[in-house]
């Protein structure tokens, strides 16, 4: 391959078949511009996420960056430079916010490994999984507003996740802020050295096989309408997600298996 080949961005996939399931690791790579998303990266990151979706194996997603310096350094700027109507625009910003949805509209939990940079777009894109580690080195930050634009689409999780007070303090002010900062706020759920990244989604993934694959699906499902949901509704709503797991034998099964274990547990002692 040549350098120019290799220089092209491109989003690369590769899924672990283990005991128990599938793993999928994707990784979005344009490391030469800090992987900031173009329109051909993004098309290709919906395509490649969307497909993963089909593999009824499947038991986690993984999404990182290329390289060590950044998980997305944002949209591509010169591309938004070009925008020369409110239709462009709108065009544009649905792209990214395509990327968001595919990845919350994956029937299993998602994992943004962020390493280095994780900017604008990218931080919309990490809002949108399910779980969050990132490396000490990393940098935070919703810079829009010093481009001239507002922070839009799935900047809409950060309230839920850090709390109004945070999330007008990221948005308004557009500064940057470490990992640490991130972990305090709870924008991520773990902060750990560069060399403990891959420990740490290992034992997410390990907790992970430890549970069923189709309730594990059935909660990331309601988690997501529970979003939408007035608490009324979001009970209800698991009532009905509590009736639908046992359409298959996998409680019984699973709750067979406790049963087993703690009267195991009880005669040996």
């Amino acid at each position: 391959m040549s350098d120019t080949q290799a220089a092209e961005p491109a989003v690369h996939v590769r899924v672990e078949v283990r005991e128990g399931g599938a793993f999928a690791f994707v990784t979005l790579d344009n490391a030469r511009r800090l992987n900031v998303m173009n329109t051909a990266l993004m098309d290709a990151f919906v395509e490649t996420v969307s497909a993963l979706g089909e593999n009824e194996a499947l038991r986690a997603v993984v999404i990182t960056g290329a390289g060590d310096r950044a998980f997305v350094g944002g949209a591509d700027v010169d591309e938004m430079a070009a925008l020369t109507s409110p239709d462009a625009a709108r065009a544009f910003i649905l792209k990214v916010h395509a990327c968001c949805r595919a990845v919350r509209d994956l029937p299993v939990p998602v994992i943004a490994r962020i390493n280095g940079y994780c900017l604008g777009a990218g931080l919309e894109l990490a809002a949108a999984c399910d779980l969050r580690v990132a490396s000490l080195g990393s940098t935070f930050g919703m810079p829009e507003v010093k481009l001239g634009i507002p922070s839009v689409v799935e900047a809409a999780l950060l309230p839920t996740l850090v709390g109004w007070g945070r999330a007008r303090q990221v948005l308004l002010l557009g500064e940057t802020f470490g990992a640490a900062e991130a972990r305090a706020w709870r924008l991520v759920e773990e902060a750990c050295p560069a060399a403990e990244i891959d420990h740490t989604i290992e034992r997410w993934l390990a907790a992970l096989l430890t549970s069923t694959p189709r309730a594990v699906r059935l909660q990331k499902a309601l988690i997501r309408r529970w979003e939408d949901l007035p608490l009324s509704q979001a009970v209800a709503a698991g009532v009905e997600a509590f009736a639908d797991a046992f359409r298959t034998d996998e409680p019984a099964l699973a709750m067979q298996a406790f049963q087993d274990a703690r009267a195991a547990r009880r005669g040996g002692g």
